[in-house]
């Protein structure tokens, strides 16, 4: 794993507090990955958001990192829309300022990025999607609805075994401010924050 992302994490068991309430929304998530470690079976978690372009992104991929932090194996994480839209320049320009080295593999409306947080681990995939996408997996997963309008806007998700809302304050209220750098940052590692202290919990 990159430095920098360990540092990032090194820093969020020194100084990020959860308050009680975001860690009642988790605790879910924390069931339900935990019961499937101790079933020996693969954990497939796909977190949803209205568009697949900013929160449902972050999301993915720092669970993806927190999995592998904290040695949680057959962890898989992917993300996905009520529509599909385009991965937000702003997500991408965000994580590789957090240590991230990322490229784009497609160059299209709806780019493709190659996701890398080590030098010898697979990278993540990213682009928008529809939650029902091939790409995705089509049962035996849990969908993490990050967004409040998705949440609303999908009553039942096919193949889902559970469904766990988790809304995070959506950072596009900041494109083409000033504080638009600064809040990106933030929700990036508010998230990250979150997934590692979900991956912190479960007991292998």
């Amino acid at each position: 794993m990159y430095q920098k992302i360990k540092e990032i994490f090194n820093a969020i068991t020194n100084e990020w507090d959860l308050t009680e309430e975001r860690k009642k929304l988790l605790v879910p998530l924390i069931q339900f990955i935990q019961d499937k470690v101790d079933r020996g079976q693969v954990v497939n978690l796909n977190f949803i958001c209205t568009h697949n372009s900013r929160r449902s992104h972050f999301a993915q991929i720092w669970a993806q990192v927190a999995a592998y932090f904290h040695n949680i194996p057959a962890v898989n994480c992917y993300s996905g829309g009520t529509e599909e839209t385009a991965l937000f320049p702003k997500v991408t320009e965000t994580l590789a300022a957090q240590g991230f080295d990322i490229f784009k593999i497609a160059d299209t409306a709806n780019p493709i990025y190659a996701i890398k947080y080590g030098d010898n681990i697979p990278p993540l995939i990213g682009f928008s999607k529809k939650y029902d996408s091939p790409f995705n997996p089509a049962s035996a997963f849990a969908a993490v609805m990050t967004c409040s309008q998705a949440d609303g806007e999908c009553p039942f998700i096919s193949g889902a075994e559970k469904r766990i809302p988790l809304a995070f304050e959506d950072p596009k209220i900041t494109d083409g401010t000033p504080e638009q750098t600064r809040v990106y940052k933030e929700r990036s590692l508010e998230i990250a924050a979150e997934m590692f202290y979900v991956f912190s919990h479960i007991k292998k």
